[in-house]
C-alpha cells in the first residue's frame, strides 16, 4: 500500500516536472534551504536565552523576534521538503537516514508546540523550559545535519 502511494507521489505531474526541470527543482531546494536557516538561525539563539544567555536581553523581545520567523521557516521548509520528497518519495522512505532526519522534526515540532504552549499558559516552570529548549537544540542542528548528509547516500 505505502509503495504504491510513494510510486504515485513519483509519477505526478509536480515530481514529473521538478525531475526534469532546470530552473524548479534548484530554485525548490533553494527555497528549503532559506527556511532551514530562518528556522535554525531564530531557533538557537532563542533556545540559547532561554537556557540563560544574553541576560541583560528580555526574553519577550527574544521571542517576540525569532519565534514568527521560526514560524516561517519550519513552514517553508516543510513545504519544499514535501516537493524535494515527491521526486524520489520511495527512496527516500526507504533510507534510514530520512526517517531519522523526519523523526527529528516532528520530535523538534511537538517539543516547540509544548514550548509554545507552556508560555501561552504563562511559563513559570524554568526547570521545564530549559529542557525544551535543550531538546530543541538536540533536534533542529541534529535534523540539518541528517539532511545534509542524504545528499551524500542517495
Amino acid at each position: 500500500m505505502l509503495e504504491t502511494v510513494l510510486a504515485a507521489v513519483e509519477a505526478s505531474g509536480v515530481a514529473t516536472h521538478l525531475r526534469f526541470s532546470r530552473w524548479t527543482y534548484p530554485a525548490v531546494n533553494a527555497g528549503h534551504v532559506l527556511g532551514l536557516a530562518l528556522l535554525v538561525g531564530s531557533v538557537v539563539p532563542l533556545d540559547l536565552k532561554l537556557l540563560g544567555l544574553w541576560p541583560a536581553v528580555a526574553r519577550r523581545d527574544v521571542e517576540r523576534l525569532l519565534a514568527p520567523v521560526a514560524a516561517v521557516g519550519l513552514v517553508t521548509a516543510v513545504a519544499t521538503g514535501l516537493l524535494l520528497f515527491s521526486v524520489q518519495a520511495r527512496d527516500y522512505a526507504a533510507l534510514g537516514l530520512f526517517q531519522a532526519k523526519m523523526t527529528l522534526v516532528v520530535l523538534g515540532t511537538a517539543n516547540a508546540l509544548a514550548a509554545l504552549a507552556l508560555r501561552r499558559r504563562g511559563g513559570g516552570r524554568p526547570g521545564l523550559e530549559k529542557t525544551l529548549a535543550a531538546v530543541s537544540l538536540l533536534c533542529w542542528p541534529s535534523a540539518l545535519a541528517a539532511g545534509r548528509f542524504i545528499g551524500y547516500v542517495i
